[in-house]
């Protein structure tokens, strides 16, 4: 199977899915993860500490398993400025991927650049796209979906859950990888946040660890 994961920003994939991108990973499955934005500090781009957030994010790809990354390199804390911007690139890459199985942030998340993300994949799958996938799942990101205001059209409701109690750890080791983003408890983004939250997804469903998804596509054929 062909696994496209859509992530804003660097740390978003393994924050929001990193233990079911190990699992794909172990099942042999091939997995993309593309990267919308680069990194921004104090509203300002810097090429060598945006570099130092890529290795980051290559480190945690090594752990993690998977294919392949894509960095698109678009503007951070400005993607709401066009969803053209993102669109037109990512429709490349779907292309080139041809996923039968697409991951994407939820669309509530408490960030702009989330919010424009998910519109620009909503468009590029759309169902009759040249490369609509067969599937479609959101995933929530501590310290995003978390943060969104406490009303029904911004809150996430998983209705698919995976069993990550095998993938927990690489997971953690991934985060661990993106040193500038790493927070101390209870920020939502620390080791015991996310271990807590992993088990709190995990009892909902019947499993220790689980991570939480919303369905917005599921196709039988």
């Amino acid at each position: 199977m062909k696994v496209l994961v859509i992530s804003p920003h660097m740390d978003d994939e393994t924050l929001g899915m990193g233990a079911t991108i190990a699992k794909h990973a172990s099942n042999r499955d091939d997995v993309y993860v593309c990267f919308i934005a680069h990194r921004v500090y104090i509203r300002e781009f810097d090429r060598e500490k945006n570099q130092i957030e890529v290795n980051h994010a290559l480190s945690a790809k090594k752990i993690l398993g998977y294919k392949e990354a894509r960095f698109l390199d678009l503007n951070d804390e400005r993607l709401d400025a066009s969803i053209q911007d993102i669109l037109i690139p990512l429709e490349k890459f779907i292309e080139e991927v041809d996923p039968n199985l697409v991951y994407s942030n939820f669309y509530g998340d408490n960030h702009q650049d989330h919010r424009a993300v998910f519109q620009a994949v909503r468009v590029a799958i759309r169902p009759f796209a040249d490369y609509a996938p067969k599937k479609w799942l959101l995933y929530e990101t501590p310290s995003s979906t978390d943060q969104s205001p406490p009303v029904p059209s911004e809150t996430f409701i998983p209705n698919f859950y995976v069993n990550v109690e095998d993938f927990l750890e690489k997971k953690l080791n991934a985060c661990a990888c993106y040193e500038t983003e790493k927070r101390q408890f209870p920020h939502p983004r620390s080791p015991e946040s996310l271990k807590a939250l992993a088990s709190k997804r995990g009892s909902e469903i019947g499993f220790k660890c689980a991570e939480a998804f919303m369905i917005m596509r599921d196709l039988w054929l």
